[in-house]
């Protein structure tokens, strides 16, 4: 009994001592621990609008915009604010993203202001070469673009019924002629006016036999800029056949910013330069400014006309204008660099660098002043040392909507509206749904560019092939932007195509800047149903099998494009390669 009575006493000291022992120094370090964390969340803590997350203060209080009580902004696992993401150091070396960090410079208004601008046709030296009475083109003689054209080169090779019967009457006019001199000279006259005289008449008068055909010739002197017909196409009196220019003087065209317009005036000199010849500097005036300002990029026109004897300058080639302001006041400003600026119509956004050490970005929304050589100055939004993004900006951008943050068409922030949240809910809601639109060939041309790129990405993700699909859809990403609406002549027809165009651009950016196949499907899928719709609508002059995979996107559903009927799928690899079938086909 006393030995059970030992072995108590025992175990009881023994738990005592391990208490004070150990469980103190425990419970000191879990309270410093915790101490330390409370003291790390107050220091890093910053406090936000949950109506206006723009706001960021350190400390609590109530929205300088709405009066709201600010809360603890959201942020990640590795200390981001609510509106800053991160860059895998891969993906910063695939987009060969560059950075550089603004300072203040002296912005001399003597130094002038630069400007902008393209050579355009001279529209006062610009004539047209008509077509003088109806008929059709057996042979056209001018057919390309800047060929040269002289007063009295034939032009056409013309049948017209119109003709054969006026030579009928000038036969027998002729005969007439010595009792009846008005009439022969009448009759004449009708000719003259068609622009028809010369040996050709004088042929039909000596024979007798009508010509079934008449060769037209120029009245017009310049360069081919546009041709209206063809072989075999109809002509109607007053209609144009082609238009020529006198590229001996040009147009210089610069776009002036709304806070620059009481800068400039008529006659101010311009020293205008061109990269094609970057030494040399070409002395104008400035003939014209718009007096109506452009509303959807806030600019005017200002022109300068451009002495071309020496054929210099080509219509469309970029220029740069130099204006001396006259100004004499001289501040300390900051800048930051052309490259840096992104565009979205009404806003200017650059992205900066949180840290020197570490890939995060945010972007911020700054409003500019003049350009200054290769920089712009900022009026506000920036500060004097802030890291912008100077190259790879695009990516960056797509980088920022792909995890939800403010970005250049996101000005808010939260997840980005495709348009392609429910398209996918039925095969059968997707067919014959879009009209065929008539459009030219040179936009359809453009919308088959698109999809030859579309197609070398669907390979790459049939072959699983993530490196092999960013590099073509970043030449995609370059036929998108080279796609222009404005050969759309309708109203219409140019909406839809933004409704288009817009989407897909964005869902391919989203596609280069993701680093797994899985995203990149993701985005392929709703490529592939905006770009079917455009195809639908507008048309690609080649036949299109649309095919449809019902497992895809966890049995959501997705449809892919392929110039081919057999079934090869983009969305699942060697794994269900031929899973799927064609659901429409598109001539």
């Amino acid at each position: 009994m006393k030995k059970y009575l030992v072995y108590a006493v025992i175990l009881v000291v023994g738990l005592l001592l391990g208490k004070l022992f150990f469980g103190g120094a425990t419970g000191v370090q879990e309270a410093k621990d915790s101490h330390n964390h409370n003291e790390a969340s107050v220091v890093n803590e910053m406090w936000t609008c949950s109506m206006h997350p723009q706001i960021m203060q350190p400390e609590a209080g109530d929205c300088p915009i709405c009066g709201m009580d600010l809360i603890p902004a959201e942020t990640s696992a590795e200390g981001l604010l609510a509106d800053q993401f991160k860059l895998t150091k891969n993906a910063m070396a695939l987009a060969n993203i560059e950075t550089t960090v603004v300072g203040q410079s002296n912005a001399d208004g003597n130094d002038g202001i630069t400007l902008s601008g393209k050579v355009v046709i001279n529209d006062d030296e610009t004539a047209i070469q008509p077509a003088h009475f109806n008929g059709r083109i057996e042979k056209l003689y001018v057919t390309s673009l800047g060929e040269k054209v002289s007063r009295g080169q034939a032009v056409a090779k013309i049948y017209s019924p119109e003709l054969i019967a006026a030579q009928q009457e000038l036969i027998t006019a002729y005969k007439l002629r010595a009792s009846q001199p008005q009439l022969y000279k009448a009759v004449q006259t009708k000719f003259k006016n068609w622009k028809v005289h010369g040996p050709q008449l004088d042929e039909v008068v000596k024979t007798g036999n009508v010509k079934t055909s008449f060769t037209i010739y120029s009245h017009v002197s310049g360069v081919v800029t546009e041709i209206t017909v063809s072989d075999g196409a109809h002509i109607m009196d007053g209609k144009p056949i082609f238009k020529v220019s006198n590229l001996n003087t040009v147009w210089a065209n610069f776009d002036v910013y709304e806070n620059q317009i009481s800068l400039f005036k008529k006659g101010q000199d311009i020293k205008v330069v061109t990269k094609a010849y970057p030494n040399k500097v070409f002395n104008a005036k400035v003939s014209y400014i718009d007096p109506i300002l452009n509303s959807q990029t806030r600019t005017v026109t200002l022109r300068a006309i451009l002495s071309n004897k020496d054929n210099v300058f080509k219509p469309g080639m970029f220029v740069e204008g130099k204006i001396q302001t006259g100004t004499e006041t001289t501040k300390q400003v900051v800048v930051v660099p052309v490259s840096a600026v992104l565009w979205t119509g009404k806003r200017s956004v650059v992205y900066t660098k949180a840290t020197s050490n570490e890939p995060i970005f945010e972007m911020k929304e700054i409003e500019l002043g003049s350009k200054v050589g290769a920089n712009y100055e900022v009026v506000s939004g920036l500060n004097n040392g802030d890291e912008v993004v100077t190259n790879g900006a695009f990516t960056v951008d797509a980088a920022a909507q792909l995890q939800g943050k403010k970005s250049m068409m996101n000005k808010s922030g939260g997840k980005t509206i495709t348009g392609h949240e429910s398209h996918m809910k039925m095969k059968s809601d997707k067919v014959a749904k879009n009209v065929r639109i008539k459009v030219s060939k040179d936009f359809q041309d453009e919308l088959a560019a698109v999809l030859e790129s579309y197609i070398l990405v669907k390979d790459d993700l049939i072959n699983e092939n993530v490196a092999a699909s960013t590099k073509n859809a970043k030449e995609m990403l370059q036929q998108i932007e080279k796609v222009n609406l404005n050969l759309l002549k309708t109203e219409d027809a140019r909406k839809k195509g933004e409704l288009f165009i817009s989407p897909i651009k964005k869902e391919t950016q989203l596609f280069v800047v993701s680093e797994d196949i899985k995203e990149q499907r993701k985005h392929f899928k709703n490529i592939s149903a905006k770009l079917l719709s455009s195809i639908e609508v507008f048309g690609v002059n080649k036949k299109i099998y649309s095919h449809f995979c019902p497992m895809a996107d966890s049995n959501k559903g997705a449809f892919w494009l392929s110039k081919e009927d057999s079934v090869v799928n983009p969305y699942f690899g060697e794994a269900m390669l031929n899973c799927g079938e064609i659901n429409q086909i598109v001539e």
